[in-house]
């Protein structure tokens, strides 16, 4: 019984049982994380965050103010009701600048957004035909093809070839380019026509 009391540590203050050291790190660590600022990597130091000492002060309006203190530096930001942001850490000294933070975030998230918008990520639709086409169809997929190219896509013609039009399968490349000679203005071929088992394949681009 005795043991089982050491192990458990049922003496141990507070009423608190032993549970192995790590017990006591986890005591440890708490006071000492506290009140500390958790810094994203990605993210500049900001104000408080800045521990270095002496910096590179630039001011809003971007003129060099010189070398000054950490907490010179902080009291320019603060008579402006600013922010003081390192902008160079790895500089020795440390370059920092006097601005709004919060509004700098919202200008380099709203570039962001109208990157991605402009960034268009290119598809590639698939377009089947037959052989023996008819004409109408033939136009109406075509304007498909034209509007997808127009937008920017890539277009995969794909010929399907059935039972005895496999041994005549040079029909199915003229009508492919046919079909690509009437998109010449908006398209381009990208992969020549060929034969993949049953069926025959082209690729075309937008045309730059």
């Amino acid at each position: 019984m005795g043991s089982d009391r050491g192990r458990c540590g049922g003496g141990a203050p507070g009423g608190r049982f032993y549970l192995g050291p790590s017990f006591f790190v986890a005591e440890a660590a708490g006071p000492f994380s506290e009140g500390r600022p958790i810094i994203d990597k990605n993210e500049p130091r900001v104000n408080d965050q800045i521990r270095i000492s002496p910096v590179r002060l630039v001011d809003v309006d971007g003129e060099q103010v010189g070398i000054v203190s950490i907490d010179e530096a902080r009291a320019a930001a603060a008579e402006r009701g600013l922010d003081l942001v390192e902008v160079a850490p790895t500089a020795r000294p440390p370059v920092v600048r006097v601005m709004d933070y919060g509004k700098y975030k919202y200008e380099q998230a709203r570039k962001a957004r109208e990157s991605r918008k402009k960034q268009h990520q290119v598809k590639v639709k698939e377009i089947k035909l037959r052989p023996k086409i008819e004409e109408h169809d033939f136009n109406f997929k075509a304007g498909h093809a034209r509007r997808f190219l127009g937008e920017g896509n890539k277009v995969k013609l794909t010929m399907r070839f059935r039972g005895r039009e496999m041994t005549h399968s040079e029909l199915g490349a003229e009508v492919l380019e046919e079909f690509a000679a009437s998109l010449a203005d908006v398209g381009q071929v990208e992969e020549k026509a060929r034969l993949e088992g049953r069926n025959m394949t082209m690729v075309l681009a937008p045309r730059r």
